[in-house]
């Protein structure tokens, strides 16, 4: 005998299995009553509200269809900040477990939560964070007015640094948040790109990366201007000579000078559906136009992340935690390097090329139980920031990550790529590994814009060695190897000073996996 389940939503199920809760799902499958249907409309609508704030806000706003690959050129200043003091904060706060990862979260997101406020109401949007560092936008549509927004922001929130992080409590110990910001204006790409299961917001070009080469030549308590941006800024602002090739803002201005904000208020969700039909009919309706909703920013999370997200919904809150974690940093190198000199057919090319490059990369890591969270730029290519262990801990998350750190070094090593003229362009790779403790949490604004990330030094660690290594070689830390020296062949580099740390490290190199 077979038994039917008159199921109200059996038309979107597939799409459901994903984005509702384990025991909402099952008892929507078991009770499609009115009260349970609306429960379903109400987590939908919850997790949208969610999705939107973990994407930049031109995601959220144009919705790419899931899989539907689009880019354009355009304009404006960046501000990249790195935050400095983090690691023995974090070091000081971890042995309390819980209650420690309870005061490290709230002093971390009273940081984010205080500087995307000041870009908000300066007229910015936060597009990416990357552990403790983040990446900012201003359009005003004028050069001129977008660095001064820009610059102007750099100010209020390093004034805010030292109001409110300069001295930071914790039980035995005082501590001290520090800042450094760059600044860029340029013009930069940016593409949406992958499949209907994952899509990634990239942004390509110089721009960008001139904008973190300021943050890197800047001081800490300053604002680092590129010779552009000091260009563009210098009738309003006062500048010092920093490094070759950028300037430091002077912060001479009175607080009625500088102002509290350039804009009245802060942009606003639009208003939820109100269920005026409560019928079934009315209730399958309004589930699906939810799902519509949902589905195009789902495809931007990772899966296990999408996963935390989903099942947390109800609380509006993922914990914070102290987790040990293998990191991957990827640095590829000669495909988003000549995108400024590019055809308008070698740009759709370019793109096409670097969607198919996230798409083998990011199937290598998921097959494997890792998590591709986001690519970015770095001073010399575009990053890819990849963890394994969370937030789902594995035996053997080392094995995990040395695999995928091969796979990613074929795909790129094994790419041909030539330009418009038929010459070709050699690709490749620069890769860190690196075992460690890490925080793990949701960061940002708790009721707006803010990421599932991991900080901590092990995350530093990893992109330093991916900055050390020569190309096409897999660098790796003595945790890493020690797990995986049985299954794979590595050479030991010896004792190597990594940049920003203080203390030397036996350093070794992935070569290829052991023959059975």
């Amino acid at each position: 005998m077979q038994l039917t389940n008159a199921f109200p939503l059996a038309h979107i199920e597939p799409s459901l299995r994903e984005l509702l809760p384990a025991d909402l799902y099952a008892a929507a499958w078991l009770d499609p009553s009115p009260e349970t249907l609306t429960d379903v409309f109400h987590h939908l609508r919850t997790l949208r509200y969610i999705l939107q704030d973990y994407v930049p806000r031109q995601v959220a706003q144009s919705r790419p269809k899931p899989g539907q690959i689009t880019y354009q050129w355009q304009e404006g200043a960046f501000i990249f900040t790195d935050l400095s003091g983090f690691t023995p904060l974090m070091e000081a706060t971890a042995p309390f477990g819980k209650e420690g990862a309870v005061t490290l979260h709230n002093v971390l997101n009273g940081y984010f939560a205080s500087m995307i406020e000041i870009i908000s109401l300066s007229g910015g949007t936060v597009l990416e964070f990357t552990g403790d560092a983040m990446l900012a936008l201003f359009r005003a549509g004028d050069s001129q007015r977008s660095m001064e927004m820009a610059v102007r922001a750099g100010l209020r929130m390093q004034r805010s640094m030292q109001e409110n992080f300069a001295e930071i409590e914790t039980p035995g110990s005082t501590h001290t948040l520090a800042m450094r910001v760059g600044i860029h204006p340029g013009r930069f790409f940016r593409a949406d790109i992958g499949t209907p299961r994952r899509m990634e917001h990239v942004l390509l070009g110089q721009a960008v990366r001139k904008t973190k080469r300021a943050e890197a030549a800047g001081v800490k308590g300053r604002v680092c201007v590129t010779e552009e941006g000091f260009a563009l800024a210098a009738e309003r602002f006062r500048f010092e000579d920093g490094e070759p090739g950028h300037k430091l803002v002077v912060d001479d201005f009175s607080a009625d000078e500088l102002g509290e904000y350039d804009i009245t208020m802060k942009t606003r969700r639009p208003g939820g559906a109100v269920l005026f039909d409560r019928s079934v009919d009315g209730l399958v309706h309004e589930i699906e136009d939810a799902l519509q909703n949902c589905q195009p920013l789902a495809s931007y999370m990772p899966r296990p992340i999408l996963t935390l997200l989903v099942e947390s919904a109800s609380e509006r809150a993922v914990p914070a935690e102290f987790m040990e974690s293998t990191v991957m940093f990827a640095n590829l190198v000669g495909l988003a390097e000549i995108i400024d000199e590019a055809t308008p057919d070698e740009e759709r090319s370019l793109v096409s090329l670097f969607s198919q490059i996230l798409t083998l990369i990011n199937a290598a890591v998921e097959a494997r139980g890792g998590i591709l969270k986001q690519v970015t730029y770095h001073l010399s290519g575009s990053d890819i920031m990849i963890f394994f262990g969370v937030p789902t801990a594995h035996s053997n998350d080392s094995l995990r990550a040395a695999e995928a750190a091969l796979i990613v070094r074929d795909i790129i090593t094994n790419l041909k790529v030539t330009t418009g003229q038929g010459e070709e362009v050699e690709l490749s790779c620069e890769i860190g590994l690196a075992r460690g403790p890490v925080f793990a949490a949701e960061v940002g604004e708790p009721r707006g814009r803010r990421e599932y990330n991991i900080q901590g030094d092990t995350v530093n660690t990893a992109a330093r060695l991916m900055v050390k290594a020569p190309k096409n070689e897999i660098w790796m830390t003595e945790g890493v190897y020690e797990d995986i020296q049985a299954h794979f062949d590595c050479t030991n580099l010896g004792i190597i000073s990594l940049k920003g740390k203080s203390a030397t490290k036996p350093i070794y190199r992935l070569n290829h996996p052991i023959e059975d």
